[in-house]
């Protein structure tokens, strides 16, 4: 008897043993990625030249940086000399910006096992990721690889974590917890709207990944072997586009939407306004770009263009899209839902209105619009850089109700038909903004020598006064602050918050809910029911961010009262 259970444990030990080996084997070739192949690679022997601090060159493409601190890349060539170029120049400002990144997430995910396991998680999902991107663009990518650091190689080799970079993005804004953590807020004005009738278009980028993330903003100039050239408000390592135009005035700005958790990898959001802003000239020709890629999340693409002198947004999810735009009209706003016939039953859209910032910055967004009849260039960065609430009602700094929420990684300003673009210098979109005309950029880059100024100084739009009020210092105090709050309400019962700390964390920011949730939940931790429930109820006078904050609140001041009764 004893023998047969032995035999019985033996065998089902070795189907097990297989059965793991096998599986084993399936998952390394189901993420295994191919790394394309150059032929007749002429890059071998390029080097970068250092002609002046901050200004870097590889044959005709060049990096430097601006006075406002901005820094300009211009590259040329098919994908693969690009990316070479890029990788080459950008080598420092890659390192660093993955530094960064990875540095975020291990705030956001502390535990090392768990995110040993996210690797393997993200690596078995994006199997599919090069099969939805196009051989150009993984080209470009694999030459940017080529200069990557070598100190993450433990999460993946160079190419396969630059690629999978490229759809962070959309990972991240999928697996988020019901609701936008931010907002970003996009819009065109033309015909009678706009001061003289062209096209005008603002948005704010509030992708936030810690302050250093925007640190290093790069304004790239794209000179490409097919398509047409284009600029983007950019990072290193990265070539999708979230806001740019083209040198025929076909602007792309993209705003995330809610999104149902993907089954499996698409192309990458960015990557297809990418394509767009590479390959279309008309309205049309980007709608056509956009139907014919998948993607794995919902995102609004506004589109601007020129030559039909309007703004149109393609609501795109992964089972369907729409082309909103509104007839007879000279103005459109797109927030962070989807506005067009084919969503208004959707759930997740409706969910989303209901209980995200988006529906709210849409009216205020309105209001703001209507207070000018005739709107210019200046007014556009005046309402990006806009922080009240609707009714121009305080509801605290940073909220994510506001236009402004002081986290933006940029903000820019398009006027097509001038080929003219402003893009904000830090911090946030209150820097100056710097314009740039690309008619005349794309006419000296390719033989630009010396570090000579290649924006349009007399239309620069001068840094938000704000910036030298005392409302700043407070914002800066109140940020730091937080900061420490948040980190010994969840690190450490030992350390106490001193009463002139808490005293200057309130008057730093006192019409933000925020201010009063998080004291609530440092006397939480302590259990000082009294003080939590006092703040607690303090928050909720003021205006939550979304429904999501508000029940956050009223939960935990529920929990307190039941237990205190």
């Amino acid at each position: 008897m004893v023998k047969k259970i032995k035999k019985f444990l033996l065998r089902t030990l070795l189907v097990f043993s297989i059965i793991l080996i096998i599986l084993s084997i399936y998952f390394y070739f189901a993420i295994k990625i191919e790394v394309p192949l150059i032929a007749n690679d002429n890059t071998l022997n390029w080097e970068r030249q250092t002609l002046s601090p901050h200004f870097y060159k590889v044959n005709n493409n060049w990096l430097k940086q601006n006075s406002s601190g901005l820094w300009e890349l211009y590259v040329e060539g098919d994908g693969y000399e690009r990316g070479i170029a890029n990788g080459m120049l950008t080598k420092e400002l890659h390192e660093f910006q993955e530094d960064v990144f990875i540095n975020q997430i291990k705030i956001i995910v502390p535990d090392i096992n768990y995110l040993k396991f996210l690797k393997f998680f993200v690596g078995y999902f994006n199997r599919h990721l090069p099969d939805n991107i196009t051989e150009e663009y993984k080209e470009e990518i694999l030459g940017i690889s080529k200069f990557a650091s070598d100190k993450y190689d433990f999460i993946a080799p160079k190419y396969h974590r630059i690629l999978n970079y490229h759809g962070a993005h959309d990972i991240g804004h999928a697996l988020q917890d019901k609701n936008m953590t931010v907002g970003c807020t996009s819009f065109g004005v033309w015909n009678e709207k706009s001061e003289d009738g062209k096209l005008l278009i603002g948005r704010n980028f509030d992708f936030y990944s810690g302050d250093d993330f925007a640190k290093n903003k790069i304004v790239q100039f794209t000179n490409p072997k097919k398509g047409y050239k284009f600029a983007t408000v950019t990072w290193s390592g990265f070539i999708g586009a979230c806001s740019g135009m083209n040198e025929h005035g076909l602007t792309v700005t993209i705003n995330a939407a809610k999104s149902s958790i993907p089954t499996d990898a698409a192309t990458p959001i960015a990557l297809l306004a990418r394509e767009i802003l590479q390959y279309a000239k008309t309205i049309n020709e980007a709608v056509e770009i956009a139907k014919k890629r998948n993607v794995f999340v919902s995102e609004s693409i506004l589109i601007g263009s020129a030559t039909d002198n309007k703004v149109i947004s393609i609501e795109k999810s992964p089972t369907n899209i729409d082309i909103y735009e509104i007839q007879n009209s000279n103005e459109l706003i797109c927030p962070n839902h989807f506005q067009g016939p084919a969503y208004s039953n959707d759930y997740n859209n409706l969910i989303n209105q209901a209980e995200s910032s988006s529906l709210y910055r849409k009216y205020r967004l309105k209001q703001l619009l209507n207070e000018d009849k005739h709107i210019n260039y200046t007014e556009v960065a005046t309402i990006l850089r806009n922080k009240k609430g609707i009714n121009n009602s305080n509801i605290g700094l940073t909220n994510e109700k506001s236009l402004n929420q002081l986290l933006a990684h940029h903000g820019v300003i398009f006027k097509p038909q001038d080929k003219l673009m402003w893009v904000s210098a830090n911090p946030f979109q209150c820097g100056k903004f710097i314009c740039y005309n690309l008619d005349s950029v794309f006419k000296i880059a390719p033989n630009l020598s010396s570090d000579l100024p290649i924006n349009t100084e007399k239309y620069t739009v001068a840094e938000d006064s704000f910036l030298y009020t005392n409302e700043y210092k407070n914002f800066l105090i109140f940020k730091q602050i937080k900061n420490y709050l948040q980190l010994i309400t969840t690190k450490s019962t030992i350390i106490s918050l001193p009463q002139n700390i808490e005293k200057s964390f309130v008057n730093s920011n006192p019409e933000s809910y925020l201010t009063y949730q998080l004291l609530g939940d440092y006397y939480n931790s302590r259990n000082n029911k009294k003080v939590a429930i006092n703040y607690y109820n303090l928050a909720l006078t003021k205006e939550c961010a979304t429904l999501k904050e508000k029940r956050i609140i009223e939960n935990a001041l529920k929990t307190l009262t039941d237990r205190k009764n």
